[in-house]
């Protein structure tokens, strides 16, 4: 018998072999549950549950897709058959970095047998309690903060990253009302893109010039799914086949509707006769975009519900990680530049989970955020739809390359520096 495995049983008194065994089961379930919920993808969760149910003495398989999970666990030293099989049915999970490393924490105390599991399981499900009201006011105000930045990250002018921003705060409080009304939150994607769009054409036909195409999309770029593309590559490279089909179709529809929102808004403005300006107004100075990705990186973190411990970490991440891509970018080229981006924040974030044993998450999930390729998914669709085929599929071109370059520089991250941390 381990160490922990020992610190478990004489924790957990004269309990029944049957009864412990069944609390490290509901334990490792939950955990499950949770980083699915947090954000964990495929490859990361069934690591990281595997890890966890060796050091409890348990032999777990589990099978992670973005809608279910199931764990099939089994005696060890038996005949391969397993006696316990879980399927959790469970939505899509955002990224949560508080939660996730407080889950991460819990799961090295129980591993360690400083916590019981039965414990450890109370503690996780205090996990699932809903937002409070401050952090779902923090939601709405970093989607403005977002799309104001990445409006003068796109090189805009001044009235229109405010009209972004403006927009931003609606969509953030469309979501937010969502939570928790299933047949609103389907929706959301397609309202959002509906709403943005009818704002900006009105704004740009009645008070203000604006360049159409830049403000609807830096307003929607925190729902474009390029996070979830881009794992979805990832998941298909590293051989997690159900999943990484899953993702990428689940990516592919919300893309979908964005477009199908920005469409109808566009059809329905031409109809009422409301005519965008056709010129745009002369762009803010290049000096801009500093400061406006330190706005980036902190509406980031607000987005991902960091901890304020980890704010100067994630800000770190985020501009270290735009500075190398722009850098390697204009060096050599927007698909290097993102490859060089990816491989510096794998590997830094591998550095960083092993040498504070926290998640590398903290790094890697805020950093690659701006330079995932959703953007570029979105506007090729939308040329595609309106008949603008050439446009289209020389975007669409693009989408697969940065989308390679940015799984390779994952990738390579990893070899640079082995993970010694699922998460």
């Amino acid at each position: 018998m381990s160490g922990a495995q020992a610190v478990l049983s004489a924790a957990l008194g004269e309990q029944p072999p049957d009864t412990q065994r069944r609390a490290r089961i509901g334990f490792v379930v939950e955990l499950a549950r949770r980083l699915h919920q947090y954000g964990a993808a495929a490859p990361r969760l069934e690591q990281a549950i595997g890890n966890v149910s060796q050091q409890l003495g348990l032999v777990c398989d589990v099978l992670s897709t973005p809608t279910s999970i199931v764990l099939s666990f089994s005696a060890a030293g038996g005949d391969g058959i397993a006696d316990v099989t879980q399927v959790v049915r469970i939505a899509p999970g955002d990224v949560n970095l508080a939660r996730l490393c407080r889950a991460d924490e819990i799961a090295d105390r129980v591993a360690d047998g400083s916590l019981v599991p039965r414990e450890g399981m109370t503690q996780l499900h205090a996990l699932g309690r809903p937002l409070s009201r401050p952090a779902l006011w923090a939601t709405v105000v970093s989607y403005g903060l977002s799309a104001a930045s990445v409006a003068v990250l796109f090189h805009t002018s001044w009235q229109d990253a405010l009209v972004a921003g403006v927009i931003g705060l609606v969509i953030g409080a469309i979501m937010v009302a969502g939570y928790g009304r299933p047949r609103l939150s389907v929706a959301n994607d397609a309202i959002a893109a509906l709403v943005a769009t009818f704002i900006a054409t009105m704004v740009s036909a009645w008070l203000e010039p604006l360049a159409l195409k830049i403000v609807v999309l830096s307003a929607l770029i925190v729902l474009v799914p390029g996070m979830s593309l881009t794992n979805a590559v990832r998941e298909l490279t590293s051989q997690h086949l159900a999943s990484g089909v899953a993702r990428f179709a689940g990516a592919a529809a919300t893309i979908l509707k964005l477009t199908f929102g920005t469409i109808a808004a566009a059809q329905v403005c031409a109809i009422a006769h409301i005519v965008p300006a056709s010129h745009t107004l002369p762009s803010l100075p290049l000096w801009c975009q500093w400061p406006a990705l330190a706005v980036a990186a902190v509406a980031f973190a607000m987005l991902f519900q960091t901890s304020l411990r980890d704010y100067p970490l994630v800000l770190a991440a985020v501009i270290v990680g735009y500075l190398v891509t722009y850098w390697g970018g204009n060096a050599m080229g927007a698909p290097f530049g993102v490859f060089i981006g990816g491989l510096v924040l794998s590997a830094g974030s591998n550095l960083y989970a092993r040498y504070m044993h926290r998640p590398g998450a903290l790094v890697r999930e805020p950093g690659v955020l701006l330079l995932v390729p959703g953007s570029v998914g979105f506007r090729s669709v939308t040329d595609l739809l309106n008949n603008q085929i050439a446009s289209g599929s020389h975007i669409a071109v693009l989408l697969v390359t940065l989308l390679i370059s940015l799984v390779a520089g994952l990738l390579f991250g990893d070899l640079l520096i082995a993970p010694r941390r699922s998460l």
